[in-house]
């Protein structure tokens, strides 16, 4: 198995745990450049009643803390949903090297769908982008969620 699938399965596994507590099943994998995991998480917003409690939030957060360093250079996100406006903004202000995400986010992707925040050349950092991997995975674990969250 490549190293990227390994950690978007990783980042998968994270948004299963965070459908089991009743959250969005987004999950993100904060991995440095040699490969080491620096931070892994689901979304927590209803459990921590924190509007920023989005995976790539708190992976950031996390990571931050554990290098000593709000500056994330050299790092990989994967998270399994393209992130909002708010993360992409984060990715940039943390100088994350690259995100790969799995699915699309057509009502409020900041990277790709709606906006384009980690390639836009007004910005004083550019992400290195790479959409679609386990997309199909990461987008049955949403649409089951809010399926089984409609009665359906």
């Amino acid at each position: 198995m490549d190293e990227a699938k390994y950690f978007m399965e990783l980042a998968l596994d994270q948004a299963s745990l965070a459908a089991e507590r009743g959250e969005v099943p987004i999950g993100a994998v904060l991995v440095d450049g040699l490969g080491n995991i620096l931070a892994e998480n689901g979304n927590r917003t209803i459990e921590l009643r924190d509007p920023s409690g989005h995976a790539e939030m708190l992976v950031l957060r996390e990571a931050g803390q554990r290098i000593g360093n709000y500056r994330l250079t050299g790092t990989t996100l994967y998270v399994t949903l393209e992130p909002c406006v708010m993360c992409a903004g984060a990715l940039v202000h943390a100088r994350v090297e690259r995100l790969v995400y799995g699915a699309l986010d057509p009502k409020a992707g900041g990277v790709v769908s709606l906006f384009q925040v980690g390639s836009d050349n007004r910005l004083n950092h550019l992400l290195k982008v790479e959409g679609g991997l386990l997309a199909e995975e990461s987008s049955t674990l949403l649409r089951d969620f809010f399926k089984r969250r409609r009665g359906g």
